[in-house]
C-alpha cells in the first residue's frame, strides 16, 4: 500500500512502477531517467510513458526541475513509498578499507530507522578491511554516505579509480594529483593522478 504524506492519492500499479523506477534510478545515478529509459525498462511505448507521467504530474506526485528538460523528473516529497515507513537506504555493495577491491553493486537495503536523514542522495556501504580503524571505522561496519562528486580536504570519501576499483580513505589534494590517506599506520597513502569521488561519509553504523 502506498500513501501520500499530505493527502491520499490513488496510483495505478503501472504508475507505482514508474515512481519506483525513477526513485531507484536517481539513487543509483544521481539524476533522473529519460522517458525513453523508463519505457525501455518497463516495456512501454514512449507515448504511454508520457501519459502516465502527465497523470502523475497532475496528481502532484511527479515534479520537473525545468519544463521539457530531460532528466528533470523527481518524485514529490509528499509521496511516501511503503518501504520508506522505516526509512530504508540502498545497500549498494562493499567498500575496501584496506587495499582497493572491485566495486560490485548489490541490491539489498539497510533499515536505519530515524538515525539518518533519508534522501535519494544517501546510500550505505559495508566496510571490508581495517585501514580506517583510527577513524573508528572497522571491518563489518556500515558507512552512510552522501552522494557527491566533490569533497573538502580531510573528508572521508568513497573514491573510484580509473580501473573500476574503489576504496574508503581520507581525501587530500596534492600538487600533482590526490592523496588518499588511511587511518591506520600499517597502511601507506595512495597517490593518484585521477579519481572520481562517489560520496562523502556522513555516519557509521556498527552492528556488533
Amino acid at each position: 500500500m502506498t500513501t501520500a504524506r499530505s493527502r491520499s492519492e490513488t496510483v495505478t500499479p503501472r504508475q507505482l512502477e514508474i515512481l519506483k523506477y525513477i526513485r531507484g534510478f536517481r539513487i543509483r545515478n544521481g539524476y533522473s531517467p529519460t522517458m525513453q529509459e523508463i519505457g525501455d525498462h518497463l516495456a512501454l511505448t514512449k507515448v504511454t510513458v508520457f501519459e502516465h507521467v502527465a497523470a502523475l504530474e497532475k496528481k502532484g506526485l511527479l515534479l520537473r526541475g525545468e519544463k521539457h528538460k530531460a532528466r528533470s523528473l523527481q518524485v514529490s516529497d509528499k509521496f511516501e513509498f511503503s518501504d520508506e515507513s522505516a526509512v530504508r537506504m540502498p545497500l549498494v555493495g562493499q567498500i575496501a578499507a584496506g587495499m582497493p577491491l572491485e566495486a560490485i553493486e548489490d541490491t539489498q537495503s539497510l533499515d536505519l530507522g530515524e538515525m539518518f536523514p533519508h534522501s535519494a542522495d544517501t546510500f550505505a556501504l559495508r566496510v571490508v578491511g581495517d585501514s580506517m580503524i583510527d577513524e573508528q571505522i572497522r571491518e563489518g561496519d556500515y558507512v552512510i554516505c552522501r552522494r557527491t562528486s566533490s569533497a573538502r580536504d580531510g573528508e572521508t570519501v568513497v573514491a573510484l579509480f580509473e580501473d573500476g576499483e574503489a576504496t574508503l580513505k581520507k581525501f587530500f589534494r596534492e600538487k600533482d594529483g590526490y592523496r588518499l590517506q588511511p587511518a591506520n599506520e600499517a597502511y601507506d597513502p595512495i597517490y593518484v593522478d585521477n579519481l572520481e569521488i562517489q560520496g562523502v561519509v556522513v555516519g557509521v553504523v556498527r552492528t556488533v
